[in-house]
């Protein structure tokens, strides 16, 4: 039995030692297991990060830079069953301060997301307007909208932004430095955009014009003289 128990025991011995290098292989196997998956999904990630970035710089160095105007912010509530529901109506102005300008508005649960809507429809609706000097408009002009109207008037260099209200936004969004303007009817600032992007929609320049009938600048501006007429060609051709 002595015998017996003694071969046993060697036996046991025998196998935990058989067995000991198997479980530090199994283990070192699975470590390199993992490795090679972290390897991997390192790997993944910083390829795909990489590749995402270089896919976003170019939107960012071609993306031009706007002028955003927020001018009004409605909430309106509904009435449901535990309490009320809020909601957001943002009306935004954007421009690049060259002439060119928009406007738009968007509804939502939060602000932020409403102002973002009404950003976004702004920036597909924006129309070119000409600018006498980079800073007034070539003519006097009316807008109507609704119970809205407005009048426009050129004005010298050092007026200033003689306007109200949401007119003031769109004329600092569009660039023009010096302008006098007058809303007649309502105050509501959506009719006040609209009628007055529908004056400035209305504004032509003498290129424009000479173009569209066959003829010089010179000869559109030639009352006051030639000279003076030639000095004014000048200044619009420029």
């Amino acid at each position: 039995m002595a015998d017996e128990n003694k071969n046993g025991a060697e036996d046991a011995a025998v196998t935990e030692a058989n067995a000991a290098p198997a479980v530090e292989n199994a283990a070192e196997v699975k470590q390199e297991g993992r490795g090679r998956g972290r390897g991997r999904g390192e790997g993944k990630g910083e390829g795909r990060g990489r590749g995402r970035r270089n896919d976003r710089q170019p939107k960012e160095e071609t993306g031009e830079e706007l002028i955003e105007k927020l001018v009004h912010i409605n909430r309106v509530s509904k009435t449901v069953k535990g309490g009320k529901r809020f909601g957001f109506a943002a009306l935004v102005v954007v421009g690049d301060g060259q002439g060119r300008a928009g406007f738009g508005h968007g509804k939502a649960r939060e602000v932020p997301e409403a102002i973002n809507k009404a950003t976004a429809a702004a920036k597909k609706k924006m129309i070119r307007v000409p600018l006498k000097e980079g800073r007034t408009l070539h003519h006097d002009g009316k807008g109507h909208f609704g119970a809205g109207n407005v009048n426009l008037r050129t004005a010298p260099p050092g007026t200033g932004i003689i306007a109200g209200g949401p007119m003031r936004a769109v004329f600092e969004s569009l660039g023009v430095a010096d302008v006098v303007t007058k809303s007649v009817g309502t105050s509501n600032p959506y009719n006040m955009i609209r009628a007055t992007f529908d004056a400035l929609a209305n504004q032509t320049s003498p290129k424009a014009v000479a173009q569209r009938r066959g003829k010089k600048i010179a000869d559109l501006l030639g009352r006051g003289g030639s000279k003076t007429a030639e000095a004014d060609a000048e200044a619009v051709a420029e």
